[in-house]
């Protein structure tokens, strides 16, 4: 970087994974195959990049800095002129929904997430209908206990319903700041998402998706108050009684699959 005149870029989240033993087992997590389709989100210098291309995949990475977006393709030429390395420069929330419909759905999803945009990342995927067979993403240790929160906990949220409607959720390892440099203010966490096999489980899943988001809005108020504000007072009162759900609970003490259920109850009284 200091050979280039470049910095980090503070308002992209940008903090390197400089522990090699645990980039090795982030890779390894992903468990990649010879010519297997892999994005990348926020390569970097290339460091988990260059550990990936060495097993032989097909790699696309989405890269915000200009400084490292220019710097990439030179360090990785022979792969990239040998069809296996792939550049995306620009915002990845912009970026990534063109390539995929453009390109064929990788196997793979994978990065060090930056902080400010992990989550939403995630969620978009996710509610814009692509899902990934395996997924490994480095991320703020707070959003990786949301996404496996279980009912009735304070980290549970419209995220935790949406991570595990669509994959079974793990943890691989937490990362102090020490593994990072610059050294962040927060811990972080890998996880491993595995595609349901079951998915999406209900009748209408942008309905799903919407109602979910509807429901955990205000936390504070029951589930019937937030439900009224997204179908007919009928049909929240007509669905409640289907489903056998108290119009007093919050939304966050419903498991998955009772929310799975209300909205099915709510796609039926709604016709």
């Amino acid at each position: 970087m200091d050979e280039n005149s470049m910095a980090m870029q503070k308002k992209f989240g940008q903090n390197f994974l400089v522990n090699a033993d645990a980039r090795k087992r982030l890779v390894d997590a992903l468990d990649v195959k010879p010519d297997m389709k892999v994005w990348e989100v926020g390569p970097g210098l290339g460091s988990m990049t260059s550990e990936l291309l060495e097993r032989g995949v097909n790699l696309t990475v989405f890269e915000i800095d200009h400084g490292f977006a220019r710097l990439l393709p030179q360090f990785f030429e022979e792969y990239k002129n040998a069809g296996h390395f792939t550049l995306v420069e620009g915002d990845v929330l912009k970026t990534w929904p063109k390539f995929a419909k453009e390109n064929d759905l990788p196997e793979r999803f994978f990065g060090n997430l930056p902080y400010n945009v992990a989550a939403t990342i995630i969620a978009d995927t996710i509610t814009k209908g692509f899902r990934f067979d395996r997924a490994v993403f480095t991320i703020q240790r707070e959003v990786g206990l949301r996404m496996t929160a279980k009912p009735g906990t304070e980290d549970y949220s419209s995220f935790s319903v949406l991570c595990q409607w669509a994959y079974d959720v793990k943890p691989v390892m937490d990362l102090s700041g020490g593994n990072f440099w610059p050294v962040p203010n927060v811990a972080s966490r890998a996880v491993l998402m595995t595609k349901r096999p079951d998915f999406p489980r209900c009748k209408n899943p942008d309905f799903f998706a919407k109602m979910v988001r509807q429901v955990f809005s205000l936390r504070r108020k029951t589930l019937r108050n937030n439900l009224s504000r997204f179908v007919s007072p009928e049909a929240c009162t007509e669905a409640l009684k289907m489903t056998g759900i108290e119009p007093s609970v919050r939304a966050e003490t419903l498991s998955v699959e009772k929310l799975l259920e209300l909205s099915d109850a709510l796609c039926r009284v709604e016709k």
